[in-house]
């Protein structure tokens, strides 16, 4: 939850954009997408289920890959707002909210992320709702996963820890006592936008709170709020990561990150299917057949049966036809799979046994009478 403050420059659109109008929707919302939607902040909305966290006993060990946030004795990896030094303060192996002092955010842009964090909340616990051990963690800036001491408190379910903030409760309160050091590992794929800023795909996070999955792949409905619905707005495909001062002191270590590769996708000619040879009915008739797979004995046998200018490979453990295309004058291609068979060839040009070559291992087939 944000201070009256902040919320005022979020809901007039200065960071976040545009709050969500009458008549509005969602630009990503698929037809398919419930009708109802819970008025955020609802006190009816059925709480999380409580389970039994992990402690952390000792701060996580970090990948080798992962950019240091926070290490334990200094805050150089973030500055407060305008650039100026974080001041919050710095003792102990962790650092703590100084009140009024204002939100912190990283020198460093993220996109696509694991994020791993450590925190407690003040022991012992003031105040009641959201104004007890109240914190956030907002994602590219935007997009935050609350930070709340909710232990044996009761507060409104999309504000609870572990929340996608006034949008998506956590699916179980795995909260710790007051003081406990907890842990959030938060993986986060950021939207997608067009060149001209339509939005083609929404931000979707995973969070593990203790060691418990609260967040499972949620869709994020657009930028996080208090007391309004906001929609997206194109922005960077990577932004800092914010910390929000609600004027508790809460307390952080441990905070690394792993910026998370995108996949490799083939050339237009690796994806491209085998070019097959022209190949006569008659010969191709001669490559069909059954076979035994390796050194299974008695067991169904793998089939081959002409199909066009190829032939469909049955397995009898997988309930698919496989084509294969010759690409020689002994040797057949799979579709689909990097894989090929290669025939041995008698004296007289006629096809025996064959070897299914694949992943860097070789399984024989050998042919049935």
């Amino acid at each position: 939850m944000k201070s009256i403050a902040v919320c005022s420059i979020l809901v007039m659109g200065t960071i976040l954009g545009p709050a969500l109008q009458p008549g509005m929707s969602y630009a990503d919302e698929p037809a398919t997408a419930p009708a109802r939607r819970w008025k955020q902040h609802s006190m009816t909305q059925p709480k999380p289920p409580i389970v039994a966290g992990q402690p952390s006993t000792a701060p996580s060990p970090v990948p080798a890959d992962a950019v240091v946030l926070f290490g334990g004795d200094s805050l150089k990896a973030w500055v407060a707002d305008g650039d100026a030094l974080a001041a919050w303060t710095v003792k102990d192996g962790y650092f703590e909210v100084k009140p009024e002092a204002g939100w912190i955010e990283t020198r460093e842009s993220f996109g696509d992320m694991q994020l791993h964090l450590e925190w407690a909340s003040p022991s012992p616990p003031a105040g009641t709702g959201q104004n007890r051990g109240n914190s956030g963690i907002f994602v590219m800036g935007r997009y935050e996963i609350q930070i709340l001491d909710n232990f044996g408190a009761d507060t409104y379910a999309d504000g609870q820890a572990g929340a996608v903030y006034g949008e998506a409760p956590p699916l179980l309160n795995a909260s710790l006592a007051p003081g406990a050091w907890q842990t959030f590992d938060i993986i986060f794929r950021g939207p997608r936008f067009s060149a001209d800023g339509q939005l083609l795909d929404a931000a979707h996070v995973t969070v593990l709170h203790n060691g418990v999955a609260v967040q499972n792949n949620e869709r994020i409905l657009g930028p996080t709020s208090w007391l309004n619905f906001l929609a997206y707005q194109a922005h960077p495909q990577e932004a800092p990561i914010r910390l929000q001062d609600h004027g508790q002191p809460v307390r952080f270590r441990n905070i690394w990150v792993r910026r998370l590769p995108t996949r490799i996708l083939p050339t237009a000619e690796q994806a491209q299917p085998p070019r097959a040879l022209p190949i006569t009915p008659e010969k191709l008739a001669a490559f069909a057949g059954s076979f035994q797979l390796g050194d299974g004995v008695g067991k169904p046998p793998v089939t081959m049966t002409p199909n066009g200018g190829g032939l469909i490979v049955r397995f009898p453990d997988r309930p698919v036809d496989m084509p294969i295309l010759p690409v020689s004058e002994r040797a057949f291609e799979f579709v689909n799979t990097d894989a090929r068979i290669e025939f041995e060839l008698d004296s007289s040009g006629r096809p025996g046994d064959a070897t299914m070559h694949i992943g860097g291992s070789t399984r024989s087939l050998k042919r049935l009478k």
